[in-house]
């Protein structure tokens, strides 16, 4: 069983890689995926190398293993919490510390075997990754779709591919702004000197831009309330944007600059807090897209979780 794909290069991704063009259409596959599968390039076999012109088509072929496949993996090591549900979607409120799917190091307990477990998942995301369309890190939570039809995932992935939604995220941050809201642009790539990280790079990268506003400060403690509308979807765009900005999101080991930050703090519940949690304060509140079966617009609200909620308790007590 196969699924193809198939692409014509616009004049704005002009001269980009390859491989690099299909990473950005087909963002639930990672790059090193990509690169195993069958492709050609105005129909001869493509290298991944090449740099595109306006008007190339691109096909692309994906091996895709039976859905069953993946469904000898299920487990159940957590309540999910349904946001909604129909014969072609489920949307998941995402729980923090909860890896997406089975990967070297998470064999079980990922987010896909549980709801595996629970319903069967598109099989055009692969054995591993049925039914994924898109991605949060494993302590970011927040509301997630994935796609239970063929169809569904398609629509999905093209939804997903240009962008036509809306994804809005709570995070907690370090710092005080002397602004009410921004835009936050500057391409992002991954880091030259760590493969795990990613970083702004004035020249090559992807463009990212994220809207942020906002919610609430508390002056005494350092420490603001963001919500971020991703306009673009790339890795770690939030935390790498806000970081980027002076404003590091809260317990995030990778970009919070926790060591910079924790010898301001003098409150000791918060210090217990910041130095006794795990994953970074970040949150998908809200994910609006049209239906891509019924074409029905549909709205998800996850309201933030406990930990979050212990985190504000303690910061409106510091004031």
């Amino acid at each position: 069983m196969e699924n193809t794909r198939n692409f014509t290069v616009s004049d704005a991704d002009v001269d980009i890689r390859l491989d690099k063009f299909l990473v950005s259409q087909m963002p639930e596959f990672s790059r090193s995926e990509i690169q195993r599968f069958p492709v050609t390039l105005n129909d001869m076999p493509a290298r991944f190398s090449t740099r595109l012109r306006s008007g190339d088509r691109v096909f692309v072929t994906i091996p895709v293993r039976p859905t069953d496949v993946a469904a000898e993996n299920v487990s159940v090591d957590f309540d999910l919490d349904i946001l909604f549900e129909d014969d072609d979607i489920i949307v998941i409120n995402k729980p923090r510390g909860i890896v997406m799917y089975p990967s070297a190091g998470n064999k079980t307990g990922t987010l896909v075997q549980n709801i595996l477990a629970h319903t069967h998942l598109s099989s055009l995301g692969g054995a591993t990754r049925p039914g994924v369309v898109h991605r949060l890190d494993r302590d970011t939570s927040g509301v997630m779709v994935f796609a239970k039809s063929d169809a569904a995932f398609r629509g999905l992935v093209k939804t997903f591919s240009t962008h036509d939604l809306t994804r809005k995220y709570i995070a907690f941050v370090w710092g005080i702004p002397n602004w009410d809201g921004a835009d936050i642009t500057g391409n992002i790539a991954r880091s030259s000197r760590n493969r795990q990280k990613m970083t702004m790079v004035k020249t090559g990268g992807r463009p990212a831009h994220t809207i942020v506003n906002v919610a609430d400060v508390w002056t005494r403690a350092g420490v603001s309330m963001f919500r971020c509308t991703l306009m673009t979807g790339r890795t770690h765009q939030i935390r790498v944007h806000l970081s980027s900005h002076g404003f590091p999101v809260l317990c995030d080991p990778i970009y919070g600059r926790a060591s910079n930050r924790m010898a301001s703090v003098k409150n000791p519940d918060l210090l217990d807090f910041l130095k006794n949690h795990t994953g970074q304060m970040l949150h998908a509140e809200i994910l609006d897209f049209i239906h891509p079966v019924t074409g029905v617009p549909m709205h998800f609200k996850a309201h933030i979780p406990d930990d979050m909620i212990e985190l504000k308790n303690i910061l409106d007590e510091i004031g």
